[in-house]
């Protein structure tokens, strides 16, 4: 697979890049070996003054980076910009409370286990190898990247073909801010070598952001080697809309919420479920809010949905509604590709979808939404959890029975209750079933990567 950066905007070819030799990558690997035994040597003070110098220079470089994003994968330029300043925020945090989260955890009464001390240590695992995906392609890299290294771990990243340039930023941005060099670095190279780095004796644990598919064959080799996996996969979740809600803006935030990054999110809302009671006004207002929404230029300010990253998404998208509606779903509103050049495809509205159709099992990773009509709180929940997915939900209710009964009740790693699911530093990010295992971000992600010691003194 070429190693290249393609505008989905066009289908053009920009630049392309020679992929590492197996001797360049054996030279990394080593590089990051030697950089964990000096960050070992490193106080957090000194490791926090140095993400915070990574957090300036990508804040700097954001009028250069944010239209690099869109020319890779194509998203709308404002959220470009939005992507690169909240990179710069989560570097911040964890140099801000590194120290605080991985501080030691003092047995109350060491006099229990016949200790005069007791006491767990956190300390960092290694090189960790992060394979991460094409959507957020910072986002995704940071949110690994600086509670790895303020840990003390060395990362090695293995981002997805299509952003070379983002990968080669990335190559050189913690170094450039201070770190030892090799703590952190790019392999250009395609999936096909994932493998054999995975087995790697010099890694000591993966972290994979992707599709179920590539979680399962990461898995896999991990497990055999018995190294620590984090995976975030896949979702499919669903957006929750009950009688007391305010139906015109739980709409609002559906299209958002669906469209956000051109629909091309695991934690997008996919699903939206609605009482009968209050159906036909909010199916009303979201699929005019759908249907209104500015397609075109990702790097023209007006823009709101760019095109899909790649080719074979876009197919696989357009697969899905093209079966559904040979099946007799209903198209509100979009349903079929754009002619002309680049990877466009319509803001979505499927209504009608029923068990057999492709989409209501499959994850549709595109601005595409299936809509569901429900009578009740117990078929809304049954829907939403008939899924082999669980990353996140949205709930829209106003009656805190309902909140409390629906927070409990669905199958997800978190449940956002009138707002759309976002990913902040400060909240445990990551999904239970297919959506994989494992936490990234708040204290529970940085404490991923790191040995829990147990410290006993007599």
């Amino acid at each position: 697979m070429p190693i290249a950066t393609t505008n989905p905007a066009t289908g053009a070819e920009v630049k392309v890049f020679d992929p590492h030799t197996d001797a360049e990558v054996d030279k990394l690997l080593d590089r990051a070996v030697r950089a964990v035994t000096e960050l070992r040597g490193t106080s957090f003070a000194e490791r926090a003054s140095w993400m915070r110098a990574a957090a300036d220079l990508i804040e700097a470089d954001v009028d250069h980076l944010a239209p690099l994003l869109t020319l890779e994968m194509g998203k709308p330029i404002a959220q470009s910009f939005a992507e690169v300043r909240k990179c710069a925020y989560g570097m911040r945090f964890y140099a801000d409370h590194a120290e605080e989260f991985l501080a030691d955890e003092p047995l109350a009464d060491p006099s229990a286990v016949g200790a005069s001390r007791a006491w767990s240590r956190y300390e960092p695992l290694g090189v960790v190898l992060a394979v991460m995906p094409w959507n957020y392609p910072l986002w995704q890299v940071v949110r690994f990247a600086a509670p790895a290294l303020m840990a003390g771990n060395a990362g090695v990243l293995k981002h997805a073909s299509n952003l070379p340039q983002t990968a080669l930023y990335l190559d050189t941005l913690f170094e450039r801010a201070g770190f030892p060099a090799g703590a952190f670095g790019t392999l250009l190279v395609g999936a096909g070598a994932v493998d054999a780095v995975v087995a790697d004796r010099r890694i000591a644990a993966v972290t994979l952001t992707g599709s179920e598919p590539a979680g399962r064959a990461v898995a896999a080799t991990a497990g055999h080697h018995l190294k620590k996996v984090v995976l975030e996969l896949g979702g499919s979740d669903p957006f929750i809309v009950l009688p007391s809600a305010d139906v015109a803006e739980a709409a609002r935030v559906a299209v958002r919420a669906r469209t956000i990054n051109n629909g091309q999110s695991c934690i997008a809302a996919k699903r939206f479920i609605v009482h009968d009671a209050v159906y036909d006004d909010f199916i009303a207002r979201f699929t005019e809010g759908m249907g209104g929404l500015q397609v075109g230029d990702p790097a023209d300010e007006g823009t709101e949905i760019g095109p899909m990253a790649t080719e074979g998404g876009r197919s696989d998208v357009a697969e899905l509604v093209d079966d559904a509606l040979a099946l007799g779903a209903t198209a509100l509103t979009g349903g079929g590709a754009y002619d002309g050049p680049g990877w466009f495809y319509p803001p979505t509205v499927l209504a009608d979808v029923r068990e057999g159709m492709r989409i209501h099992r499959e994850e549709a990773f595109g601005p595409v939404a299936t809509v569901y009509r429900v009578p009740d709180v117990d078929a809304a929940v049954e829907l939403a959890n008939d899924t082999t997915f669980g990353l996140s939900s949205s709930v829209w209710t106003t009656d805190p029975t309902e909140e409390d009964e629906l927070t409990r009740r669905l199958a997800a790693g978190a449940v956002f209750v009138n707002g759309m699911t976002v990913s902040h530093p400060e909240l445990p990010f990551g999904g239970i079933k297919d959506s994989g295992h494992g936490r990234e971000l708040s204290a529970v992600g940085i404490r991923e990567f790191c040995n829990l010691k147990t410290v006993w003194r007599a």
